[in-house]
């Protein structure tokens, strides 16, 4: 799905992301999968000039992963041990980092991609489709 985000769009992505995660019955991946998403948007809005996106949501066996491309070629930078906490930017990707199983980014001719993958907990249902 393609979109141009403002403030609030992210709010309208985690309904999404929230409806699919109760489908698949991994509810409890909600809040993290909504939390990283938020921080997605969030830089999506603040560091790319036309604010356009596209968003990709799926199920993987055991999980759910999700996909924001957009058409900013400047890649993420993961801060090391020598970020200082107080600064604005780089807090919302450590974030990502401590709330999902695994994140990063892809290159992309034009733009990149930054993902992240949430692992459903054992015992959790994973409907067939």
């Amino acid at each position: 799905m393609g979109f141009t985000v403002g403030e609030h769009s992210a709010r309208h992505m985690r309904r999404i992301v929230r409806t699919f995660l109760a489908r698949w019955d991994m509810a409890e991946l909600t809040d993290p999968a909504e939390l990283a998403l938020t921080e997605l948007v969030a830089n999506v809005v603040r560091h790319v000039p036309d604010r356009h996106c596209s968003l990709l949501i799926l199920r993987r066996p055991g999980g759910l992963r999700v996909e924001v491309t957009d058409r900013y070629p400047r890649p993420v930078r993961k801060m090391g041990g020598g970020g200082d906490e107080l600064t604005e930017g780089g807090r919302g990707l450590l974030l990502v980092e401590a709330v999902t199983d695994r994140w990063g980014t892809v290159p992309m001719p034009g733009g990149k991609t930054v993902w992240f993958e949430c692992d459903a907990k054992p015992g959790s249902a994973l409907p067939t489709m």
